[in-house]
């Protein structure tokens, strides 16, 4: 099992390798990351964030322009999305006029969602440039 712990709140996204494809593959374990996941399969709104969040790190800015979403209704369900691990901060950049603007991106890139007997299962494919900076971020810490 890996536990992938992101965020401020250090909470864990539980998953396990599925060994009989790549290692990007995971099944999702946890009930919460269950919940959201098909909460957000469920809002189009929040698939179009995350599309437009997962093959380019985005500001919030960038995604409302790339989306068409209202801004508070952006900025709420980014907040959300950030909340539920399943977008990620990939980088802050400082303007020259010295503001910050994080850029977002998503931690995964697909879903599979299975209902067997009593049982939601769902595998997903890691977002694999997140997953390698955030891997690569943490190893440097030690330098």
């Amino acid at each position: 099992m890996v536990r992938i712990i992101t965020g401020q709140q250090n909470q864990i996204l539980e998953v396990e390798p599925q060994f009989r494809s790549s290692n990007t593959n995971i099944i999702i374990r946890s009930e919460r990351s269950k919940q959201a996941i098909l909460a957000t399969l469920a809002d189009t709104e929040l698939q179009r964030i995350l599309d437009a969040a997962m093959f380019n790190s985005k500001s919030v800015n960038q995604i409302i322009k790339d989306t068409r979403i209202a801004h508070t209704t952006a900025y709420r369900k980014i907040g959300w999305l950030l909340d539920e691990k399943l977008l990620v901060v990939d980088k802050i950049d400082i303007t020259e006029d010295g503001k910050k603007t994080s850029l977002y991106r998503t931690v995964l890139k697909s879903f599979n969602v299975r209902y067997e007997y009593n049982n939601v299962v769902i595998g997903a494919e890691q977002n694999f440039d997140t997953l390698k900076k955030i891997t690569e971020k943490f190893f440097s810490l030690d330098r």
